[in-house]
């Protein structure tokens, strides 16, 4: 009797150390999760802002490659903490691309919104992400807008300040003050970032699609042929880059999308997108390049939208005339008339875009 209580008791006491071992092994898990996914989330900011900083897409394989390793399942929780110190520090957030439904590809959808029938609207993720500025655009019109104080420090410190031969122009504080919060002219490609707007506007005027010959003909029109150079800062890393090098590093970013008119995008067989130059077939007297059409890529919806793309339109074509005193009645007539004039503008958009615009996706 003894002995089987003594083995009772040295049974239990060894289902007690398993337990124990068991839990104490739980425990070091949960703890070098705990120290892991801070580190972890803190990496995947680095990476996002490194691939952003080239203009690239961040792939969701180049994350598990260069962050998590073998650890992939704890993509959603070192995802979420990237979010929050991108949003709280940065001010901006990851953003998954999405697929455009192939419904976009129908040459009869113009005759199907005439009768009034509706596509279906779907989109899938690609698994490919992006940075997005989470600033409001209020907040950016207020910080663009001058200010005669910041204005007057610009120009003092230009005139007090002494520089070497060897700055960059870009970066001289004086020359080219502009008296506000966000100075657009230093470390941005405006000139590159204006001709992409426009690119995007001849697309979405078109129908959302223009062939190749007429995106050319109209680009030539603006003095961008097919050799022309881009207007770039002397801080790009592309210092010598022509209109067609151009469009191919706008398909990369995924601004545009270039297909063959008809072909679904992804079909087998299909031309691989920046392996040639997109006006090859017309250098070569090749008649196949009219078969081609521009459409926007993801990244032009999920940054941009076609609101904003119209809005840039209407308020670049509406004449605006010179300063009026803000006390002036006559003033805030002129401004209500612009902005009559605008939604105007905005409408005949999208009117020629065939169907209702669509607002930055995402949000």
């Amino acid at each position: 009797m003894l002995h089987e209580v003594h083995n009772h008791k040295g049974v239990v006491d060894k289902q007690k150390r398993t337990r124990r071992k068991r839990h104490s092994r739980t425990l070091w898990k949960k703890m070098r999760k705990l120290i892991r996914t801070p580190m972890k989330a803190s990496d995947l900011v680095r990476l996002a802002l490194f691939t952003e900083h080239r203009r690239a897409p961040l792939r969701r394989d180049e994350i598990t490659k260069k962050v998590l390793g073998s650890k992939s399942r704890v993509f959603p929780e070192v995802y979420s903490r990237a979010q929050d110190i991108l949003r709280k520090t940065f001010g901006m957030e990851l953003v998954e691309l999405q697929s455009r439904s192939e419904g976009d590809d129908d040459p009869n959808q113009k005759e199907k919104n005439a009768m009034g029938l509706k596509k279906k609207a779907t989109s899938s993720g690609t698994k490919t992400y992006i940075l997005r500025s989470m600033l409001d655009p209020a907040l950016i019109e207020r910080a663009c807008a001058p200010n005669s104080a910041i204005l007057n420090v610009e120009q003092t410190e230009g005139k007090v300040g002494t520089y070497n031969d060897d700055d960059d122009d870009d970066n001289r504080v004086g020359t080219r003050s502009t008296g506000s919060i966000f100075a657009w002219h230093h470390a941005d490609e405006l000139g590159s970032v204006g001709i992409l707007y426009v690119i995007l506007a001849l697309v979405l005027v078109n129908g959302r699609a223009i062939s190749d010959n007429d995106l050319r003909a109209l680009l030539k029109r603006l003095r961008l042929s097919a050799t022309a150079p881009i207007p770039l800062s002397s801080q790009s890393t592309h210092q010598n880059l022509t209109t067609d090098a151009y469009l191919l590093q706008l398909i990369r970013q995924g601004y545009l999308d270039r297909r063959k008119i008809g072909e679904q995008k992804g079909a087998a067989g299909g031309k691989k997108r920046g392996r040639a130059a997109p006006s090859a077939q017309a250098a070569n007297g090749d008649d196949d390049s009219n078969t081609f059409e521009w459409r926007w890529g993801p990244r032009a919806m999920s940054e941009i939208g076609e609101v904003g793309i119209a809005q840039f339109v209407a308020a670049f074509m509406v004449q605006r005339r010179g300063n009026v005193d803000d006390d002036d009645d006559e003033g805030d007539r002129e401004d209500a008339a612009m902005r009559r004039q605008i939604e105007k503008m905005v409408q005949g958009i999208e009117k020629a875009a065939s169907g209702r615009l669509l607002d930055i996706t995402g949000r």
